[in-house]
């Protein structure tokens, strides 16, 4: 059975257990009634996997985002070719500029990384992001990615993967002392493997029961400028692993979590899209308040959205 998202409520949608049909649905997302709720996703791509920009448009429509925050990857991706980059974003931004906003984004030890940032932050791209690169987490590189965040009072968005991007995560710890002023925005396995204290580092996504006190625990309780990206599989394996656990996580941390989704799908199918699945675990596991707070006001606030 096919749902249209002008005849559904986003809190309806995402309770359903039928799938939705993004072929139902309208490619402009202008034509669509407002929604009851404003909802930001704060990571998304252009060309994910092949989507073109009509199919996510589509997503993020069905998904229910009132805005949504596009991150490009750079000229030697990390991405692994599989997402466009900064015109791209751009583009999007400029046909929907009431439903998309931008990162800007380079390989973060690209010569010219910099020069290319700085071009589309001058246009109107209000962050760093996503930097998922083959570097050391506090190396010279990162390093410059967070003084050009810190000179432009932009956040930065890292994907934090063991043995492959910004790697030894626990030296990370260095930079968020050493950049008090950059708001750091952490992603990806990385980062959801170390809510738990004892977290096997190799271990991408992790089972069981967690035990509170690991690394991102940690971090976000005593940083102000650090984070936490709870989109893709890995924020999603993190939640439900162990659900009692996430609830205090959630209540713990409730002014430093920003939701969203990754999702490389063009059908938003409940069983399926990791964005609506986290969706419908942020009202599972949260007050209404602190709900709305994952959902929307804490990305608002950080990424300064009006």
């Amino acid at each position: 059975m096919a749902m249209n998202s002008h005849t559904l409520s986003r809190r309806a949608f995402v309770t359903a257990t039928t799938a939705t049909a993004c072929a139902h649905l309208l490619p402009n997302p202008r034509a669509a009634e407002p929604l009851a709720e404003a909802l930001i996703d704060i990571h998304q791509h252009t060309h994910y996997w092949g989507r073109d920009d009509t199919g996510l448009v589509m997503h993020q429509q069905a998904l229910g985002a009132t805005k949504t925050v596009l991150l490009p990857g750079g000229t030697y991706d990390g991405l692994e070719g599989y997402i466009y980059s900064n015109e791209s974003c751009m583009a999007l931004v400029k046909r929907y500029p009431d439903k998309f906003v931008t990162f800007a984004n380079e390989t973060t030890q690209a010569p010219d990384a910099r020069a290319t940032i700085e071009k589309y932050l001058k246009q109107g791209a209000i962050g760093i992001g996503e930097q998922k690169f083959r570097v050391e987490s506090d190396s010279v590189y990162s390093q410059r990615m967070a003084e050009l965040a810190q000179e432009y009072n932009v956040p930065i968005l890292l994907h934090f993967q063991y043995g492959k991007f910004n790697t030894n995560f626990a030296r990370f710890e260095q930079m968020l002392k050493k950049f008090l002023k950059v708001n750091f925005i952490g992603h990806a396995q990385s980062v959801w493997g170390n809510v738990d204290l004892n977290h096997d580092q190799s271990v991408l996504y992790p089972t069981g029961k967690v035990t509170q006190g690991g690394l991102t625990d940690r971090w976000l309780r005593d940083y102000p400028n650090f984070f936490a990206d709870l989109s893709a599989g890995s924020g999603l394996n993190s939640v439900t692993r162990d659900e009692e656990h996430a609830r205090g996580f959630f209540a713990r941390h409730q002014n430093k979590l920003l939701y969203g989704s990754d999702c490389q799908d063009i059908d938003t199918k409940v069983k399926e899209c990791c964005g609506i699945r986290m969706i419908e675990a942020i009202h599972r596991l949260a007050s209404p308040a602190v709900a709305r707070k994952l959902l929307y006001e804490n990305a608002r606030r950080v990424l300064k959205i009006n």
